[in-house]
């Protein structure tokens, strides 16, 4: 394959270029109107006592739309609301409730079954430009509109400051604005393709405002990092020879290799999500997978083609030597493998423990950035209305009509559930009611829980499903606990094959696993740690949330799995190549680290700044997988690949390449040097 990837992009630079210029055009041009399917839905389980509540409630036939408007300090709103009651789409605008203090008031504006965006949005217009800074509106059909218009703006800020500040990087590293602009480009054509791709995946998924935020950052950090090894070898091999073609091949043959091997690695971690029935995390998995083929691809295509346009304008990389910096710290290490292994597991497990008190919950409307409406309002509600702004209401949908006395029965039994603070019926047809209970407790705790399946426990004389937030988390954990071992386990199965393939070992690919369990723990740890026990999080631009949100445990971890095992191929890949040759497993250790510890060191810092984009975003379940990549990253390069990985291997010694060759046998033969065809004379 990399044979073929080198001849073509060598006889043929011009027509992979324009290949990849056709699919940025139709990436940012077609692929951008996915901002408009976007879903702020999350932790569906398909089959769940939730979801079939939530089906039985709609098939009772299409329900009302509800906007809340609350307007603070005495702003008037009378001729607002009467314009607003005979625009289009608008059924009934609900009488004003004061707030308990005086100084704020409550409409419901009730939009018909199939009022539009537009049409909920000229209502929200009006009445926002009574007073911008004091009227709020928000719920229903906006709540979709401000989620995707965030998620956008997002993504824009997340690059606009994201790409310079790597660009700075990459020039640094390379020491020339030639080289170091490469992987930026390959980013852009990884993007182009990206939103492609996902467009396509919202025809037939729905495509969640977190998905496109965090596939497109690591669309563009996964085109850096393995831009960054491909050219860092190809810089490598033009040192030791002075024909761009012969560089070329051998460096995409020998670095081919290992992008190709990671980028399966970090494709089959986020598979792995596809074995959850939740339709986000299934969407994820596949989206994430397919972005990390399509960045495989143009990194092993389009960067070969402009490196055989521009490879002689690359300066040659400084010979590389067997001692220096990181060999001295591998010689540090291997006096004291032991010590250098408990120190390091000890510290990585310490940072690990808050992850044992970690608690789950649907995010609520702290998660936005304050700029929202939804935030707005729900500040105004707990600052005026704060009965309104408590644990989310348990939702009992009931086959039966409103006017069923043992309806008025059930109810009665509902409100006398231990945890349950109030209950009222609401119709919903002639045959569906829903008996709406307020609980006292918050979802993630154990009496909200305790609740729940008391309320799911009242007998009744018809079918009764409970939906709400916590039966929806409830649900959900429910789900983990079945599919996540499975998924763990794909992912751990698919991981193990391709390192053993790559590695021809069985213990490597074992102590892979393990290590990189030790960075996931690790880095959920510290989301515990800021987010929700509060530390440091107000530097974040968020606050103390009480719990973190449901599906990022499982995203970081996917995530974050496959970028550790990527950085231990890149450094494997070194150490097997001098242990080839040598059959010193001890030095090949040392020789391995001291080649590859810069680009290791580079790329993790390339991979940490495109990451810590995800923190000037809005959502705080996007920054909580922001911090727990970036910490993921910073940990796996730092202790885990300059201090555990040399530890373990001078341990196992010659047995960390069981049942594989022993040493001193040549490294595979590097695909003969293309030359590019000449243009023709005439």
């Amino acid at each position: 394959m990399f044979r073929v990837l080198t001849q073509l992009a060598l006889r043929r630079p011009v027509l992979v270029i324009v290949f990849w210029v056709a699919v940025v055009g139709v990436g940012l041009g077609v692929g951008t109107g996915v901002f408009a399917k976007l879903t702020a839905d999350v932790a569906t389980v398909p089959g769940s006592e939730n979801e079939r509540a939530i089906e039985l409630r709609d098939d009772a036939g299409p329900q009302p739309q509800h906007l809340t408007v609350v307007a603070v300090g005495g702003v008037a709103t009378t001729a607002a609301f009467a314009e607003v009651a005979a625009l289009p789409g608008v059924v009934e605008v609900g009488p004003a409730l004061p707030s308990g203090d005086g100084q704020a008031v409550l409409h419901d504006v009730v939009l018909a079954p199939g009022a539009t965006e537009a049409q909920a949005d000229a209502v929200a217009e009006r009445l926002r430009s009574v007073d911008r800074e004091r009227v709020s509106v928000a719920g229903g059909p906006l709540t979709n509109l401000e989620f995707g218009a965030q998620a956008q703006s997002d993504v824009q800020r997340a690059e606009l400051i994201t790409l310079p500040v790597v660009l700075i990087l990459l020039v640094l590293v390379f020491g020339g604005l030639l080289a170091g602009a490469m992987p930026l480009v390959v980013a852009v054509a990884g993007i182009g393709g990206t939103f492609g791709l996902l467009y396509l995946f919202s025809f037939v998924t729905d495509v969640s405002v977190y998905a496109i935020q965090v596939v497109t950052m690591l669309s563009v950090g996964l085109a850096v990092d393995y831009g960054l090894l491909l050219i860092s070898r190809f810089r490598t091999e033009r040192a030791v020879t002075s024909s761009v073609p012969e560089a070329l091949g051998r460096a995409v043959e020998r670095a081919g290799r290992t992008i190709a091997v990671t980028g399966l690695t970090v494709a089959a971690s986020l598979l792995g999500l596809a074995v959850f029935p939740d339709a986000f995390l299934r969407s994820m998995g596949l989206a994430g997978a397919g972005v990390v083929l399509v960045n495989m691809l143009a990194v092993l295509s389009l960067l070969p083609a402009i490196l055989a346009l521009a490879g002689q304008r690359i300066k040659p990389a400084a010979p590389a030597a067997d001692s220096g910096l990181f060999a001295r710290l591998a010689a540090a290490v291997q006096r004291r493998p032991v010590l250098t292994t408990l120190v390091t597991a000890v510290a990585m497990l310490a940072l690990a423990v808050p992850s044992l008190q970690l608690r789950l919950a649907n995010s609520d409307a702290r998660a936005l950035p304050a700029s929202t409406q939804t935030r707005q309002q729900y500040d105004a509600l707990a600052a005026h209305f704060p009965e309104l702004t408590g644990p989310d209401v348990i939702a009992a949908v009931a086959r039966s009509g409103a006017g069923d006395p043992a309806l008025a029965a059930f109810a009665d039994r509902v409100r006398a559930v231990p945890g349950v603070a109030s209950a009222k019926v609401v119709p919903v047809s002639a045959t569906v009611s829903v008996v709406r209970a307020t609980p006292r407790h918050e979802p993630w705790t154990a009496e909200g829980r305790a609740t729940l399946e008391a309320v799911r426990a009242v007998p009744a004389p018809f079918e009764v499903l409970v939906a709400g937030d916590v039966a929806r988390l409830v649900d959900y954990r429910s789900m983990l606990s079945p599919y996540g071992p499975w998924a763990a386990l794909v992912v751990f199965a698919a991981t193990f094959a391709l390192l053993a393939a790559f590695t021809r070992s069985v213990l490597l690919p074992l102590k892979a696993v393990l290590t990189s369990v030790l960075s996931i723990g690790a880095a959920l740890g510290v989301v515990v740690l800021v987010f929700q026990q509060g530390h440091l999080a107000t530097w974040l631009g968020s606050e103390q949330l009480d719990a973190v949100d449901l599906t990022v445990p499982v995203l970081v971890a996917a995530i974050a799995f496959g970028l550790s095992v990527d950085y231990e191929v890149f450094l494997l890949a070194r150490i097997r190549e001098r242990y080839l040759e040598t059959g010193d497993a001890r030095a090949s250790v040392a020789t391995g680290l001291q080649q590859t510890g810069r680009i290791v060191t580079s790329a993790a810092l390339l991979l940490v700044v495109v990451f810590a984009g995800f923190l000037v975003g809005g959502f705080a379940p996007i920054k909580e997988i922001g911090v727990g990549l970036v910490v993921a990253i910073v940990l796996d390069a730092t202790l885990v690949r300059m201090l555990l990985v040399p530890a373990t291997m001078t341990l196992l010694s010659h047995g960390a390449w069981w049942p594989g060759r022993r040493g001193r046998t040549r490294p595979p033969a590097p695909v003969p040097a293309v030359r590019a065809e000449e243009p023709a004379r005439t």
